[in-house]
């Protein structure tokens, strides 16, 4: 059985909740920033960092806080874009995330998420951070995307046609990770779908079944993410990877997440990814990212009934290394690069 509730169009959020000048030039800037660096124009490396979810509009904005404190003490080498995820896919079950049940509660106000989504990304950028998201469900984007410096495709969806023909009409930088099992050519042909023109039924701003035309996307790239089989983020798959794009003559530019598959799904184990990962860009100019999972306060937790009882940012989700060590992190790497 289904059962219909109409909800507000991209067009009336967006009208609700409007940009400033000011924003839309700073998502604007970061774009350009992410498409030289992936050009090979700009030198620095990028680093999207942040929670595994956002769960809470105000503890994330104080994470945002403390993100900006560090930007300013590493832009001249290092990107910071914060992980701003608003949505989870799910392999069984469980919470999907802030605009599908914003209150944690399986009321699942999905208005009310996309509403407060598009407040807190606007109060994100209106510090000076870029965010980055992963795009999930395939009628959400149009609600957010104006928002968005750069975007993930995850290891479940990357093999969707329908997210590929989306990324081909995007104008933001697109991150394709690879598989669960950690095969990667799904990952490549994603990035060659979506870099050429696509026309497909979606819906335009008004909420309107339409048809599509786009003109493909230039600016993907690969993401590892590591897989069921253990790691890839090591010199000799790096290398490997780049092989196989450059005979696809596609970009060699690779990003490299540092949880999922390649901390064996231990959280804790960031760091040492984090750094090997960084050892290897000093010497492969074309590993230009990397991500962590990154909270306020580390660990993770389960959602308890009383709402009261959670503790303040921790983790609903995957668990996160905390914020002190991410700074220390990212301030060693910034000594080196």
């Amino acid at each position: 059985m289904e059962i219909f509730n109409s909800l507000i169009s991209p067009e009336e959020l967006i009208k609700e909740i409007p940009t400033s000048i000011a924003v839309i030039e700073n998502v604007k800037k970061s774009r350009q920033e992410i498409k030289d660096i992936l050009d090979g124009k700009d030198k620095r490396k990028i680093f999207v960092i942040g929670p595994c979810s956002i769960h809470n509009f105000n503890e994330a904005l104080k994470y945002a806080e403390k993100l900006k404190n560090l930007q300013e003490k590493v832009k001249d080498r290092v990107l910071l874009l914060m992980r701003v995820y608003l949505e989870k896919p799910r392999t069984s079950s469980g919470w999907k995330g802030f605009i599908n049940d914003p209150d944690l509660n399986e009321s699942y106000n999905i208005e009310k998420g996309l509403k407060l989504s598009r407040e807190l990304l606007i109060k994100i950028i209106e510090l000076g951070v870029p965010c980055a998201t992963e795009f999930l469900e395939i009628l959400v984007y149009p609600y957010i995307q104006d928002l968005i410096s750069w975007g993930a495709i995850g290891a479940r969806t990357t093999e969707s046609p329908v997210h590929r023909q989306i990324v081909s009409g995007m104008d933001i930088p697109i991150g394709f990770k690879n598989l669960t099992s950690g095969d990667i050519d799904s990952a490549i042909n994603a990035i060659i779908f979506s870099s050429n023109p696509n026309h497909f039924i979606g819906i335009d701003i008004n909420g309107k079944v339409s048809k599509i035309s786009t003109s493909g996307n230039k600016y993907c790239n690969l993401v590892l993410r590591g897989g069921i089989t253990g790691p890839n983020y090591e010199d000799e798959f790096v290398e490997e990877s780049q092989k196989r794009l450059k005979e696809k003559a596609i970009s060699e530019k690779i990003f490299i997440d540092c949880n999922h598959g390649n901390s064996l799904k231990d959280y804790s184990r960031q760091p040492d990814v984090f750094r090997e990962v960084v050892a290897q860009m000093i010497k492969n100019t074309n590993l230009i990212g990397v991500m962590l999972e990154s909270n306020i306060n580390e660990g993770k937790q389960i959602i308890p009934e009383d709402l009261k009882q959670l503790k303040e940012g921790v983790s609903v989700t995957d668990g996160c290394i905390s914020f002190e060590v991410t700074e220390k992190l990212i301030l060693e790497a910034y000594s080196i690069l």
